[in-house]
């Protein structure tokens, strides 16, 4: 009922919004950009998709997953008929067992959700959404409530939501394209707001579920990928940009190549049929593209008509009223829109800030700040409309608002960063 409600809000609010532009400030235009604008239209002042641009989009997105999903799904239903999924399960047992209490020893799905994670810290969009749903769709085959989402899932998709990613590479390559003079001076910041705000997020949904995050498996995991994380990052901050982009692609693709090697292997010694595994994956993986482009169209259409209306225009000018008149410091609400935007919108946060630093300038406050914010988290709705859609979930329990008060940790880690390693610089 709650993304069903989110939804509806969206909707009515965003109309509400136009229909003030149009009938009460003269914005007689502001319906047609809204269903029918294109963002590569010259004559468009939003530079926004409207909806029926939004619905070709949705399906665009959900087509390129075909593929890519077939190719990884393909892969890891030969890794679990060799055995390597419930090795990998096995290993990482022990943790998962206490942050995820109510799945089975040694279910497939720990082995899911360790790919989905490996994949997203490496900055692989394109291996974690095929590991991401296929976690989505074993927590569903344990779930006794089917169609509300279990505490497994719920735990699973806020740590997902929050984007841990290790190496921002894209957003390293915009800022080098907009001429700033050290592209990976957001390299640390970013580091430290995705994990702490992926910590958030295991904080608020263990509270909720009544997990002891004191436990010693626990505190040993969570100490330990700390402590890898930190040592990584002392030997990636002595690196250039070129350097660091060049060591990036050769650690995750690198990682990609070797997990399929690595499959193949196990799946002769186990000597089992490899091609018949990967194809009956690989269909599984085009019939779960198809079925969520519902969901994805429902959902962008809804945040679509969000921005075009305005509405977003209308809260980050409130926001920068609000401070000012209380005195504080206001450098950081320029930055503010791609926040916003990021839980709707990757694509739409990317945009906000490109534009943010088109504006101030890429080695602005705001345009450091919007880089960081860009890097620190994924897209909660996003993420609701595809892993919730896979498996027909429409009870998202208190998900959303896990992930939304988690991505808020986010924004003012990361404005505390932007303050504490550029506040006297930009």
């Amino acid at each position: 009922m709650a993304l069903s409600r989110i939804w509806a809000a969206f909707i009515i609010v965003a109309i509400i919004v136009a229909s003030i532009k149009c009938f009460f400030l003269g914005n007689h235009e502001i319906f047609n950009w809204m269903v029918v604008g294109k963002a590569d239209d010259p004559a468009n002042p939003l530079k926004i998709d409207g909806i029926i641009e939004t619905c070709w989009t949705s399906v665009n997105i959900a087509l390129k997953l075909v593929g890519i999903m077939a190719l990884f799904m393909g892969f890891m239903t030969i890794a679990e008929q060799a055995g390597g999924i419930r090795l990998l399960s096995r290993i990482v047992g022990p943790f998962f067992t206490k942050l995820f209490p109510d799945i089975p020893k040694g279910h497939p799905a720990m082995g899911h959700m360790m790919m989905n994670f490996s994949a997203n810290l490496l900055g692989l969009d394109n291996a974690a959404t095929p590991f991401g749903l296929k976690t989505m769709e074993s927590l569903e085959e344990i779930n006794p409530n089917k169609g509300v989402a279990s505490n497994a899932q719920i735990m699973f998709l806020c740590l997902h939501a929050c984007g841990p990613t290790l190496i921002p590479v894209s957003i390293i390559a915009i800022r080098a394209s907009a001429n700033s003079a050290n592209p990976t001076d957001i390299f640390i910041p970013c580091m430290i707001v995705t994990f702490v705000a992926t910590l958030a997020a295991m904080c608020i949904v263990s509270f909720k579920q009544k997990i002891n995050l004191f436990q010693p498996v626990i505190l040993f995991w969570v100490l330990g990928i700390s402590a890898l994380i930190v040592s990584l990052v002392l030997y990636l901050v002595s690196l250039d940009a070129k350097g660091l982009q060049s060591f990036s692609g050769l650690l995750s693709n690198g990682l990609i190549l070797l997990i399929f090697l690595l499959i193949i292997l196990g799946a002769v010694y186990k000597k089992i049929d490899i091609f018949d595994a990967f194809v009956t994956g690989a269909k599984g993986g085009f019939e779960t593209a198809v079925k969520i482009i519902p969901y994805l169209v429902g959902m962008l259409v809804a945040i679509s008509m969000l921005r075009t209306s305005g509405t977003f225009d209308v809260i980050i000018m409130g926001m920068k009223n609000f401070f000012h008149w209380l005195g504080a410091d206001t450098r950081f609400v320029e930055g503010l829109p791609t926040a916003l935007v990021r839980p709707l919108s990757a694509s739409g946060a990317r945009g906000m800030m490109v534009s943010t630093m088109t504006t101030y300038g890429a080695d602005s406050f705001a345009g450091r700040l919007s880089s960081i914010m860009q890097g620190s988290s994924d897209s909660t709705f996003y993420v609701v409309a595809i892993y919730f859609g896979a498996v027909a979930v429409k009870n998202t329990r208190y998900s959303i608002g896990a992930m939304l008060l988690a991505d808020l940790v986010g924004i003012i880690t990361a404005i505390a960063m932007a303050y504490l390693f550029f506040g006297n610089t930009a």
